[in-house]
């Protein structure tokens, strides 16, 4: 067994570390393909989407742009520019712009001199118009006196309001006269794409975000300025009161214009990993973002990862299982092989004593035949014996009850004798109705003597022992029937009482008579001496039972004799009067018909009460 041991531990030991390293070099192999899996696929959606969105802000910008080049040669324009002071030509422009501005949907339409200064706009009539203001360090206005489309993103100094700004030169004979404005308002933008749930920025060529689906995004910076830059936006008033602070500050770069930086704001100042994906827009001068949070990719990671240690625990369990199995088969079999060798040793050891047992046993198998055979043929003997009793007992009842039968035999022989010489008498005379009735008394008395003979009959002859189901009343008067003779002779009263009278029980007619025949008959004798001569037979159910009593009148059974009334051979008669089997053989009788008989003890003087129990039918 220890030879196994050893190496088991080895090699659990060695496949063991085997997986952790393997483990370990999958889980990062996994993780890194997957993690750049995940940045690929967000990387291929965002650019679909950022790109949709670089083409709606194109289109939107493209809708303005030619509008103030339309703008410029109007005469309108042209001849308020000539003619600045005349207060209604002015005032007609106003009204012609601010229907311009309503019908194109800007926000503001203006014109300014060459000096910047504005002499007519749309809002001419809110509580701070452009009118008399001068925009001239405005970028776009610049841009414009030399002759271009001025374009410029910026917080309006008067509105505060954010826009993009379209200027252009009005000229006449290819003199700049002054410039057109009009201001697109760019919430609408923001509005729409802000419910896509994407977060897009767009920013300045410094790195100012000014659109953004974020508003706690808007005037902060993708990196930080310097701070030329910093001064420069500052004066320029582009973004009054905004804080330009930092979104992002480490920076991962990957192919393309993609990007991992770490942004942080307000809401969540920790901060988190995201792709930003950039386009530009180079005739805007605009950066236009998209950035997506990566931790959806590093949870597929994370899951993936799951799995796969997962799966890889599951294999490293499935070979220990293996392997403990086979280690299991291999020490089962050396232990089958080392029991094989002990039984087959002990087996051995087993023949030679099962030999030298067998030998034994056969010796003493012989002897036992022998003894069974002798205890066989004693029992038949017994057997033999016993019914052999029975019988003499029935005999010596018979003996006891001849004198009776004699007694009561007599009487109707002589009475016949007397009838018969009545009977010729009266047929001498003639008389034959008396000799009639002299016959008639004749046959009851022979018809009488008959059914003496009968019960004696029935009760000496043997019975086979079958147990049917016995009416207890017949039993008990047929007993009295044969009894009789010696009742009358001894003047003993017999009361008989059954509750209820039709009891039944399971017994064999013949011998269950026989049985009450011996009790009855020793009841006579035993209260005959007494001068209240009574015997009681008496029966009653008790559950699945039926109790059967047969007390006497007589002096009783004394102390000394209750425990040998039942053995055989012993009486308390005078000699001559029983062989002391009676109740022995009564006791023998019960036993065979599943039932049994006990003496209840009496007070002294009050007689002998035994007591039978058989099943109740």
């Amino acid at each position: 067994m220890s030879v196994i041991k050893k190496p088991q531990r080895r090699f659990f030991l060695v496949t063991g570390m085997a997986f952790l390293l393997i483990g370990t070099v999958m889980l990062w192999l996994t993780s890194r393909v997957m993690y750049h899996r995940g940045i690929e696929d967000l990387s291929s959606q965002g650019t679909v989407k950022l790109e949709l969105f670089v083409t709606y802000l194109q289109g939107v910008l493209k809708t303005y742009q030619s509008l103030p080049e339309l703008l410029a040669i109007d005469d309108n324009l042209v001849n308020a520019l000539l003619n600045p002071r005349e207060d209604q030509r002015i005032n007609k422009l106003n009204r012609y712009l601010e229907t311009i501005n309503a019908i194109s949907d800007t926000a503001d339409t203006y014109l300014m001199d060459k000096e910047g200064l504005t002499i007519a706009a749309s809002n001419w009539q809110e509580e701070h118009p452009f009118v008399g203001r001068n925009f001239s360090y405005r970028p776009y206005f610049l841009e414009a006196m030399k002759g271009q489309l001025g374009r410029y993103f910026a917080l309006g100094t008067t509105s505060s309001k954010r826009g993009y700004y379209f200027a252009y030169p009005v000229r006449r004979a290819g003199e700049i006269l002054g410039v057109v404005v009009i201001k697109v308002n760019i919430d609408s933008v923001e509005q729409s794409w802000g419910e896509r749930g994407d977060n897009f920025l767009v920013t300045d060529p410094d790195g100012v975000v000014f659109i953004t689906t974020e508003p706690d995004w808007r005037y902060q910076t993708l990196h930080p300025l310097e701070e030329t830059v910093r001064k420069q936006i500052i004066e320029s008033r582009r973004y009054p009161n905004a804080s330009l602070a930092v979104l992002t500050d480490t920076r991962q770069d990957l192919e393309g214009n993609r990007q991992i930086v770490h942004l942080h704001d307000q809401n969540n100042p920790v901060g988190r990993n995201h792709l930003l994906l950039t386009r530009n827009m180079p005739e805007a001068g605009w950066s236009v973002h998209i950035l997506t949070d990566i931790q959806t990719v590093k949870k597929r990671v994370w899951w993936v990862n799951i799995m796969v240690g997962a799966s890889l625990l599951l294999t490293f369990l499935l070979v220990l299982l293996l392997k403990q199995r086979q280690y299991r088969l291999a020490e089962l079999t050396l232990i089958r092989e080392k029991t094989r060798r002990t039984l087959q040793r002990a087996n051995e050891k087993l023949e030679l004593r099962v030999k030298e047992r067998t030998r034994e046993l056969t010796a003493i198998n012989k002897l036992l035949r022998r003894e069974i055979q002798d205890r066989q043929r004693t029992e038949e003997t017994l057997r033999k014996t016993r019914n052999e009793l029975i019988h003499a007992a029935k005999m010596a009842v018979l003996g006891q009850m001849s004198a009776g039968i004699n007694h009561e035999l007599n009487q109707p022989l002589a009475a016949i004798r007397s009838y018969t010489d009545n009977g010729k008498e009266f047929l001498k005379k003639g008389r034959h109705e008396e000799a009639l009735w002299n016959l008639e008394q004749i046959a009851e008395l022979t018809e009488r003597m008959a059914q003496i003979g009968v019960q004696l009959k029935l009760f000496s002859r043997k019975t086979s022992g079958q147990m049917t189901v016995v009416p207890l009343h017949g039993v008990i008067d047929g007993a009295l029937e044969i009894l009789k003779p010696s009742i009358r002779k001894r003047g003993v009263q017999v009361n008989v009482r059954l509750v209820p009278e039709n009891i039944e029980v399971k017994a064999n007619n013949l011998l269950l008579q026989q049985v009450l025949i011996n009790l009855i008959s020793n009841a006579i004798q035993a209260a005959e001496p007494s001068d209240l001569k009574i015997v009681h037979v008496t029966a009653e159910l008790n559950g699945n039972a039926v109790l059967i009593r047969v007390m006497d009148s007589g002096p009783g059974i004394t102390a000394e004799d209750l425990p040998h009334i039942f053995e055989p051979f012993f009486t308390t008669k005078k000699s001559g009067q029983g062989l002391g089997l009676g109740l022995t053989i009564s006791e023998r009788i019960l036993q065979e018909m599943r039932g049994s008989i006990r003496v209840i003890p009496q007070a002294k003087g009050q007689g002998a009460c035994f007591e039978i129990s058989l099943e109740k039918a």
